[in-house]
Formats: structure tokens, sequence, C-alpha cells
């Protein structure tokens, strides 16, 4: 979708409203971790918005393995850039403190799954990236806004190849 027609201004109206930031988290990652297991990670629904991935973790306090749909921004190194903004929510997403925690995670982009190693950007990282950032999303602005957080930013480097 082009987030500067019509539908794509309206799609962003829409995910920046209060009802949304408090409907979208509950009905959103459950349909898209149920899309991605149908098909194999192929689909997810936000993809038809942004590029999305599947970023699975592990639990930064049970150690159980988390699995989690994001936006993302992939790069031309093969890496992934992700933020934890949380649908513009107060609290940083658990995401962000399992890959604090634990760094290596899985990620599932296109039906392609490897490995990967997560790094949070630094702040001077972060500011370069973010006018790509929000070209993607652009509400990640809004977000920030709402939330009076400063939204933590990962890069995702893939380590190797898993199943396709």
């Amino acid at each position: 979708m082009d987030l500067g027609s019509p539908l794509g201004r309206v799609t962003q109206w829409v995910a920046a409203s209060s009802g949304f930031r408090a409907i979208g988290p509950k009905v959103v990652p459950p349909m898209d971790r149920f899309l991605s297991a149908v098909t194999g990670g192929r689909v997810v629904l936000s993809g038809s918005l942004v590029p999305s991935l599947v970023l699975e973790t592990t639990g930064a306090k049970t150690g159980r393995r988390r699995t989690t749909p994001l936006a993302c921004l992939p790069e031309d190194d093969g890496s992934f850039l992700v933020v934890g903004s949380n649908f513009g929510r107060n609290a940083h997403p658990a995401w962000t403190a399992n890959l604090t925690t634990n760094p290596e995670a899985t990620v599932t982009y296109r039906g392609r799954t490897s490995t990967a190693e997560a790094t949070l950007l630094s702040p001077d990282e972060k500011a370069a990236a973010w006018p790509r950032l929000t070209a993607v999303w652009p509400n990640y602005d809004r977000y920030t806004q709402v939330s009076g957080r400063d939204l933590r930013v990962f890069r995702l480097v893939p380590t190797s190849a898993g199943p396709a």
C-alpha cells in the first residue's frame, strides 16, 4: 500500500488513533502470528501495509520462546531494523527486553527463516536511521509523542540461514 495515497493516509490516521492503539495490540499480532504459521512465514497481515517480519525471541524472565510480528526496515546488507513502538503505548514491548537480555533471535521474512543477532542502536545510529524508519511508517513519530518514550530501535543481523 502506498502510504501517501488517500487509503494509506487514512490507514495511518486510524493506526495513530487512541482507539486503535488500545485494540490493535490485541487483534493484529494474533492475526499476524496465525497467518504466518499457516503460510510458512510468507504472509503477515501487516505486510500489506509495511514490510513485516516475525521475530522469535527468548523470554528475559521465563526463558520461553516468544513470537512477535513486527514492522521492519530491510537494509541493503541483509539486516533489519525494528522499532519498539508498542502501538504507542506507555511501556516498552516485552520483545525489546528479551533482545536486551538474549540478543540471539530467529527472524522469518517473506518465508525465509534465519537466526540473527540483535543490537540496540546507539543514539547516533538511531538518529541516522530514524528518517528511513519514518519513511516506512510515519506513525513512529506519533507513537513517540503519545507514549512519552524514547522508542528502542534494534538491528537484526542474520547469522545463519535456517529452513526456508
